[in-house]
């Protein structure tokens, strides 16, 4: 494959995941966690950096491509860690532990609780979450923009 046809498939799988992130929040109702909304910035980045590659042909714009591939993948897999209970994630995230609280503590945790939480997995598809979905197809898509900056035409 040449160069730009690498670029342009990292680029659009980016885009894609974009449109489907959209796609469950606004046709489907399920409104992101903040976790979710940091892991969409990357790939924004990375279809700007993919369209500025394929105008411009610099050559360094690849490798940033697989920068921003990359910070969404580690995002997504810390996210997915979270929803498993494997690591604690932001606390304006999630929910803490209720026990040894009383009635007061109790109710200001939960007038404090975010909307939607980072620690419940509201999607999944076999076995693995949306955010584990973006960091697996993410690190993909930071491969194949390594590729593209490594090629010559």
């Amino acid at each position: 494959m040449s160069r730009k046809t690498l670029i342009l498939l990292a680029a659009g799988g980016s885009a894609a995941l974009l449109l489907g992130a959209w796609g469950f929040q606004y046709v489907g109702g399920l409104a992101p966690c903040k976790m979710c909304i940091w892991q969409r910035y990357p790939h924004g980045a990375a279809v700007l950096i993919g369209a500025l590659a394929l105008a411009a042909g610099w050559r360094l714009l690849p490798w940033a491509g697989a920068l921003a591939a990359l910070t969404t993948s580690i995002i997504g897999f810390f996210h997915a860690g979270v929803e498993q209970g494997w690591w604690e994630g932001p606390t304006t995230c999630t929910s803490g532990p209720i026990g040894g609280l009383s009635a007061e503590q109790l109710m200001e945790q939960i007038m404090a609780a975010p909307l939607v939480r980072c620690d419940e997995i509201p999607w999944e598809m076999l076995g693995i979450s949306m955010a584990g979905w973006n960091g697996l197809i993410s690190l993909a898509l930071a491969l194949i923009w390594i590729v593209a900056a490594t090629r010559r035409a």
